[in-house]
């Protein structure tokens, strides 16, 4: 349980911003990178999209140039638009994009763009600050806006600055083309000629710089969302390996932190099961041999106590406490954990012939239930916290457990346990099992009706 100390102290940190980039655990980085390449190919498929609809709409649409006209630049820009994004996106679904290539995409774009705005003055036949009137300055939002959904704010900032020093070259390059006689401060001129209106241009600009310092801002904020999305998914996944799922799902699906001295009254079944002759078998035994055959044990017994409705409660070297009901409440506990000890029964018989085949010994597994009112929370205090569960019913099924070895059987119920069971539908594997009536239990004061589950 130490463990849960661990992660949760680590997740902290990742959530609350204590960590930077280099400090994320390598799991959560390679986590952060699939999202991100995943968003590479969205961002090429909805480029390609956008250059199929506008290469239709251009075919389709009435030309607003000269039949006649020498230059058309437009096709050339949608094709070699349409190919870059084909190569980029093919380069996308083979494996990572490097930043190197990201920044040439971003900057590529915008001047396929800003090229094809330039070029409209050569195609209409209009002096150069024709192309400062150009709707077509709205499409470099579009290709800013794109950048945004890898959640970097640096290819968005590369994308921005690259129109930004575009239209400010463009500007530039009209007013020095007409000698300065393009320049007016007339706002009417402006709109219905083709002069220059100097604060018009810079309105441009700074709008572009503007949208781009507020999508960084935004895409920054909207990392640390995803960072701490996939921190919390990582976390998840490492609690529901050290914990069973329902566990794993209170901890982080609570509303408000888990505190010591919480719990929940309810009915539940317990299970306890472990190997018999343990003790002089890792006496007998190299260390790797042993942990070898716990693994085995284990990875054999937990997927079935999980299958019947089970929760791994904790492992106590080669013993294993599983609870019925305790995490989430169940009417059939009680005939939950008693299917589940058929089916450790019948597992434990195929794992003792498939050792004695391969020439290994023989290992006996034992196993009690009882069922009975618990209470189930969070113990500790703030630094070091454990779910737990607390009642009668925990401590009898340990003892009927150690009493599976005087009543030479290995498995025991009470008979409340069995009958409650059968209430609930539970028919015996293997028949109607063995009563004991009035059978003395370490640890008990008062004699108490068993059943034998597996003999």
């Amino acid at each position: 349980m130490a463990s849960l100390s661990r992660l949760k102290a680590g997740a902290a940190n990742l959530l609350s911003g204590q960590l930077h980039r280099t400090e994320l655990p390598a799991r959560v980085q390679a986590a952060i990178a699939a999202q991100q390449d995943a968003s590479e190919r969205l961002i090429g498929w909805f480029q390609l999209t956008v250059v199929c609809v506008f290469g239709t709409l251009y075919t389709l649409s009435p030309k607003t140039f000269a039949a006649d006209a020498a230059f058309t630049p437009v096709p050339w820009a949608l094709g070699a638009y349409f190919a870059f994004t084909v190569i980029r996106l093919f380069v996308a679904h083979r494996g990572r994009i490097g930043p190197a290539m990201l920044y040439t995409s971003a900057i590529f774009d915008m001047t396929l763009l800003l090229g094809l705005i330039w070029s409209f003055h050569l195609q209409y036949d209009q002096p150069p600050s024709f192309y400062l009137k150009s709707p077509t300055l709205l499409y470099v939002f579009i290709f800013i806006s794109l950048r945004a959904l890898r959640f970097e704010a640096r290819y968005v900032v590369a994308a921005g600055l690259a129109a930004a020093a575009g239209w400010f070259g463009f500007a530039w390059y009209a007013v020095d083309a007409g000698d300065g006689a393009m320049v007016t401060r007339d706002y009417v001129l402006y709109m219905t000629s083709n002069s220059v209106l100097i604060g018009a241009e810079f309105d441009k600009i700074i709008s572009i710089l503007v949208v781009t310092a507020i999508l960084a801002v935004a895409i920054g904020r909207a990392r640390k969302l995803l960072i701490r999305s996939v921190a919390e998914g990582q976390a998840a996944q490492d609690l529901s390996r050290f914990f069973s799922p329902e566990i794993a799902e209170r901890i982080t699906a609570s509303d408000e932190a888990v505190s010591a001295g919480s719990g929940q009254t309810r009915d539940a079944a317990i299970l306890f099961c472990d190997i018999r002759g343990f003790t002089d078998f890792s006496h007998t035994h190299e260390p790797d041999e042993i942990i070898a055959m716990l693994t085995d044990y284990q990875r054999l017994l937990v997927p079935i106590l999980q299958d019947n409705g089970g929760a791994i409660d904790k492992f106590m070297g080669d013993g294993i406490m599983a609870t019925f009901g305790a995490a989430l409440p169940s009417a059939t506990h009680a005939a939950d954990a008693c299917r589940a000890v058929d089916a450790v029964a019948a597992a434990a018989d195929q794992w003792n012939k498939e050792r004695v085949a391969a020439g290994q010994p023989e290992l006996r597994v034992g196993a009690a239930v009882a069922a009975g009112r618990i209470v189930f929370g969070a113990v500790g205090n703030e630094n070091r916290l454990e779910y737990t569960v607390i009642g009668d019913a925990v401590n009898l099924a340990a003892k009927l457990e150690k009493a599976t070895k005087a009543e030479g059987c290995r498995a025991l119920t009470t008979r409340e346990t069995y009958e409650a069971a059968r209430a609930q539908d539970y028919r015996p594997a293997g028949g109607e099992p063995r009563l004991l009536a009035a059978r003395n239990v370490e640890g008990l004061e008062e004699p108490i009706d068993l059943v034998v589950l597996a003999g």
